[in-house]
């Protein structure tokens, strides 16, 4: 038996398109690759993950449509593909479907409700096991969360069952690849099955789906293993007798680097973000610093460079060197820039609030008016031009409030908003290993706003090699002040950044959404009191 892994994008509630791509992808595994079965991600027909469109009335009439459409408009191949069944109550299932009749549908049995999952929402648990014989082979369905316990990979074997296949909707973070084949490789020693595990890829919302779809044998030993963050459709073959698995024309790709495979999930998530929302290009406030020739360099890498425009916006305070490093990276990206001014807009600001501000020393108020006039800036040509601004603040900075509501943190998509400044300046390093477009200078001179006179970051903050795994202890590992001090941190310092995380909850309410790469960004999975004693 021929199976088709499609790993493919498919976009949050746009049924017709989507049925458009499976019906697509199913013609050509049966005419080109010769498959017997195609084997599409989780809830295909709607994209993952749908949320609150689950409860649209509109929505059952739609799938059921498109079902019937899949079921009906194909021959000479099976189909196994992920929709919401509604049946008084909402079920994540499969059906498998060949020659006009559906042959078997299963609803998933065990609901992620942890991290950015809240599947219990929305869904009823499935309570039974699928084993059934698909070209002379006995097969079990599963989905998803399924293989990542042990119960129902071990009902499938005590049911006969010889392949276990699993369509999935598994999103991105570091090193989430590793911890997944850990999973397939501890359901298959406990089982003896080998299993087929097709992923999603693409980016929705925070979100990015990064494909890597694999296939692992009896012997727990991976067959075929597809490359993160592109779309392809791979093949692998079943002896029907044992159910045994091999990939005779690969891909076995080995993992990338964590460098590379952060900066290609950015990338696809920014490219989906501002494309699937119809957005012609971006904008990006470039000022001669790490964070926004990262971001540039990723919008020209997502977009494309003719779809990506960089704006200047010195102040008194932007030194000679930031304004020559911003429009050399524009340069070397072949992105065009534009240079304007905030000191009117700056000085007008003053002027009207001098009476207000009379006998009132200077403080971070005329910081973030100047950041607030490049907002201004960057919004009004968005308004015009129709582009999205991208931010450029990165984790550090939005953890512990180092940003500007309605200022630096105006725009409508963060790409960096879940990077560390210790993982951006990895990431930099990495672009410009594969060919340079950001400044030596940049990567060595001491990041500064530029909003003060002669400011650096270590002015307002520890340094970065202190502050980052503080930060990453508290919002990823929940640790507390003791276990972090125990780390051979000041204790000090470490209550005074926890204090600046809790105080800036509001702010990060008020960001926009930006791609999730860590195992605990700031958005689905952090849920954190803007009111708190704690």
């Amino acid at each position: 038996m021929r199976i088709a892994l499609a790993q493919l994008n498919f976009t949050v509630g746009d049924v017709d398109g989507n049925t458009e791509r499976v019906l697509a992808a199913s013609k050509r595994a049966r005419d080109e690759l010769k498959a017997d079965l195609i084997v599409f991600p989780e809830l295909t027909l709607i994209g993952y993950p749908p949320e609150d469109l689950l409860f649209h009335s509109g929505l059952r009439y739609r799938v059921e449509k498109s079902l019937s459409r899949v079921r009906d408009e194909l021959s000479g191949i099976s189909i196994l593909v992920g929709y919401p069944e509604f049946d008084g109550t909402i079920f994540n299932a499969i059906a498998l479907m060949r020659d006009g009749e559906v042959l078997a549908t299963y609803r998933k049995q065990i609901l992620p409700n942890y991290g950015v999952f809240d599947e219990k929402r929305y869904f009823t648990p499935g309570q039974r096991t699928c084993v059934l014989p698909l070209h002379d082979c006995s097969v079990a369905l599963t989905i998803c969360e399924d293989i990542w316990q042990p119960g129902p990979v071990g009902g499938a074997r005590a049911a006969g069952a010889k392949l276990v296949l699993n369509p999935t909707a598994s999103p991105y973070a570091i090193d989430k690849q590793l911890r997944r084949e850990q999973v397939l490789r501890a359901r298959v020693a406990e089982s003896g099955l080998p299993i087929v595990y097709v992923n999603h890829v693409g980016g929705q919302d925070e979100l990015i789906f990064d494909g890597c779809s694999a296939a692992i044998d009896s012997k727990g030993e991976m067959v075929l293993r597809a490359p993160a963050c592109v779309e392809g459709i791979y093949l692998i073959e079943v002896n029907t007798s044992t159910g045994e698995i091999s990939a005779p024309q690969g891909p076995l790709v080995e993992p990338n680097s964590l460098e590379k495979d952060v900066y290609d999930a950015i990338v696809l998530g920014v490219r989906d973000y501002v494309g699937k929302n119809g957005f012609p290009g971006a904008i990006v406030g470039i000022s001669g610093g790490i964070d926004s020739a990262l971001t540039l360099a990723i919008a020209s890498d997502a977009l494309g460079a003719d779809s990506v425009r960089g704006v200047l916006m010195p102040s008194r305070y932007t030194a000679e060197m930031s304004i020559e490093d911003a429009r050399a990276e524009a340069d070397l990206l072949g992105v065009s820039h534009h240079t304007i001014s905030i000191e009117p807009m700056f000085e007008s600001t003053l002027s009207s609030l001098a009476e207000m501000f009379a006998g009132l020393p200077p403080d971070s108020t005329e910081e973030n008016i100047q950041a607030r006039c490049r907002g201004i800036i960057l919004m009004a040509i968005s308004n015009k031009s129709g582009r999205m601004v991208l931010t450029t603040g990165n984790k550090s900075e939005m953890a512990v409030g180092y940003a500007t509501l309605y200022g630096d943190m105006a725009g409508g998509f963060a790409p960096i908003k879940d990077c560390s400044k210790t993982l951006v300046y990895k990431l930099a390093r990495y672009r410009n290993s594969l060919g340079q477009v950001i400044p030596d200078r940049v990567l060595t001179r001491p990041p500064s706003a530029e909003l003060a006179h002669d400011q650096k970051d270590t002015d307002s903050l520890p340094p970065y090699d202190v502050l980052d795994p503080i930060l990453e202890a508290f919002i990823e590992e929940d640790c507390s002040v003791d276990e972090i001090e125990a780390r051979g941190f000041d204790r000090d310092v470490v209550i005074r950044i926890l204090q600046m995380v809790r105080r800036n909850e509001y702010k990060r309410r008020q960001a926009p959404p930006g791609v999730r790469v860590s195992r605990r960004g700031f958005g689905r999975d952090w849920r954190y009191p803007i009111t708190s004693g704690y």
